[in-house]
């Protein structure tokens, strides 16, 4: 019991001097808030295990319970909220085709190590050290190759359906360069919204996949197996996504007005990171990485208190135990993915 008090009154109350009372008024806000951070991350967050084939809800249990470990390690310091990440998209369904699924989340796990290790030299040799392993001459083409393979994946699941990925990819590009404010934030959950709604009005929504869905099931979870070729496999892919985690704690401290990658330290979010990747992979999802969108979502709001984020990320588990979420998201139809995906690769390869 009192450890379950040390953790509610350091943690979760973002180890603040607030009373008791001041938390308890501002809760109906802040869940308000965290519940809308969700849903910045939503769409990009459920479409990657949605491109690998994999059960959506997994990939919001990960997402959520990898923001908790990420704040419980950062000693909830830092607004971060931690989902899918697309630097794996491909990686992913290349090694599950060579080795399985099972083998390819044995590799997930070996990234979040990586993860691990770089954290422990960053603590030994400082951030100057990870600049001259890994140069912008380095990390450049890592993230263009990144982005390259995912074209003819898009590409084919676009093709299923024309109109859908058109509709979906133009709608996702209109809100980027028109739009304003929060709307802007949230391209791919917009793309995702109208072509599912034009597949509704065309008829060509799986209804089955909704109605056979339980409105309460536990996201579905695989167990890993050891697979040296696919752990040899995922490592090198770990480089681009390490080098945006250092971005977006600049990024997060610049927006907060605090210098994260002091205090608690780049080699405490880095941990967090990769513990939160390597949990992935243990349960059968998605690596994580911290959030862009959400970064955005709180430069636009002024919101920085880190308890919104753990706000939304309980959220995301809550939503991760209603089966008719999955089935609804299941349920969307490939050429709409396809579009969205051809907009990830514009996007990553440049």
């Amino acid at each position: 019991m009192r450890v379950f008090l040390f953790l509610w009154e350091n943690f979760f109350i973002n180890q603040s001097h607030k009373s008791m009372s001041n938390f308890t008024n501002d809760l109906p806000r802040n869940t308000i808030l965290g519940v809308q951070f969700l849903f910045v991350a939503f769409g990009a967050t459920v479409l990657v295990p949605l491109l690998v084939g994999i059960n959506p809800s997994i990939a919001l249990f990960s997402a959520g319970v990898g923001t908790l470990i990420f704040h419980l390690i950062t000693r909830g310091m830092v607004p971060v909220f931690l989902g899918s990440s697309f630097a794996f998209i491909a990686p992913i369904v290349e090694a599950t085709r060579l080795f399985g699924f099972a083998g390819t989340l044995s590799g997930i796990i070996a990234v979040g190590l990586v993860y691990v290790i770089m954290s422990a030299v960053v603590k030994w040799r400082g951030i100057v050290f990870i600049e001259k392993i890994f140069p912008s001459v380095v990390v450049g083409p890592v993230i263009m190759v990144i982005g390259l393979s995912l074209a003819s994946v898009g590409v084919d699941m676009a093709g299923t359906d024309w109109l859908l990925a058109v509709v979906s990819l133009l709608t996702a590009i209109v809100v980027v360069v028109y739009t304003r404010g929060l709307i802007k934030l949230i391209p791919i959950f917009c793309g995702i919204a109208v072509g599912y709604i034009l597949a509704l009005i065309m008829g060509k929504i799986d209804y089955s996949l909704i109605n056979e869905a339980s409105w309460i099931a536990f996201p579905e979870f695989v167990k890993p197996e050891w697979h040296w070729g696919a752990i040899i496999y995922m490592i090198p892919v770990a480089v681009a996504p390490l080098i945006e985690h250092v971005g977006d704690m600049y990024a997060i401290g610049a927006v907060a007005e605090k210098n994260f990658v002091r205090k608690p330290g780049l080699h405490r979010t880095m941990l967090g990171d990769g513990i939160a990747t390597a949990f992935a992979g243990l349960v059968g999802s998605v690596p994580n990485t911290t959030y862009s969108e959400v970064t955005g979502a709180i430069s636009l709001t002024k919101v920085t208190n880190p308890l919104v984020l753990r706000i939304a990320a309980i959220t995301a588990i809550v939503f991760s135990l209603i089966g008719k979420v999955s089935g609804v998201l299941k349920s969307i139809p490939q050429g709409v993915l396809g579009g969205i995906m051809l907009l990830l690769f514009g996007m990553i390869a440049p």
